[in-house]
């Protein structure tokens, strides 16, 4: 894929890790007179989009929040939907994650999704294993506190059966126990809709993480809308509790 030629980037500058919150499905549903998984269904598109414009960029990881925790709260009737909808696409979009060379994860609780979609998701992440030019990662039944309660429960066996001591607990070993612990931290969060808040997703993981603000619903988000985000992104000082004399 060539890189877009409208927009100007710092190829020294392209964020490795690009974590996104998918949304404002439901709110472009009823914009234009539907139920809330017409937008669920063509909130796919601009999942497509994203993926292609990942790539065309160089970013390396790509992570979507598709199915919080919390969403097991929906209606069963909208979590059939949405379900079904996740197998269908991860079964469409084979080829095309083939063709780009990329690399399909997965984050969260998965052994609450209904076992088709844990099927699907183990057979697509088996094909994809050795695709190298993008991985990306999808957050199923996922939560922030979640991970980190996780994390917590698995350190606290460690140290019960004796094969780790208390005073060596670090945020090494507590990142090391995440569920995203192959992973680097994302540098751009991106959240669509207007909303501006985390909504209980990488709690731990974006301490330093850039974040992007757009107002545009998911179903509407474009490529265009992504390159404005990484230039956004470009544009910025990191300096990670440094002085800007520092990173200077």
């Amino acid at each position: 894929m060539e890189k877009p030629n409208t927009y100007s980037f710092d190829s020294n500058r392209i964020p490795q890790h690009v974590a996104i919150i998918m949304d404002g499905n439901g709110r472009w549903a009823r914009q234009k007179g539907h139920i809330r998984l017409f937008g669920h269904r063509n909130g796919v598109r601009a999942v497509r989009d994203v993926i292609e414009s990942a790539v065309e960029l160089g970013v390396k990881y790509l992570t979507l929040y598709a199915f919080s925790i919390e969403n097991w709260r929906r209606p069963q009737k909208e979590i059939n939907a949405l379900m079904a909808l996740l197998v269908s696409t991860i079964e469409d979009e084979l080829p095309t994650l083939m063709k780009n060379e990329i690399h399909v994860s997965t984050i969260g609780n998965l052994l609450q999704l209904p076992i088709k979609c844990q099927q699907s998701l183990e057979k697509i992440k088996r094909l994809t294993d050795n695709n190298n030019k993008l991985t990306l990662i999808l957050a199923l039944s996922y939560s922030g506190r979640w991970d980190i309660l996780e994390a917590v429960k698995k350190i606290a066996s460690d140290v019960k059966i004796g094969i780790l001591d208390p005073l060596d607990i670090d945020e090494t070993v507590l990142n090391g126990a995440m569920n995203t612990a192959q992973f680097p931290d994302p540098d751009l969060l991106i959240r669509t809709s207007g909303e501006q808040r985390i909504s209980n997703f990488l709690l731990w993981e974006i301490a330093y993480s850039e974040i992007y603000f757009t107002p545009v619903l998911w179903p509407d988000f474009t490529k265009d809308d992504f390159y404005k985000a990484v230039i956004d992104y470009q544009g910025r000082e990191r300096r990670f509790g440094k002085t800007s004399e520092q990173i200077t």
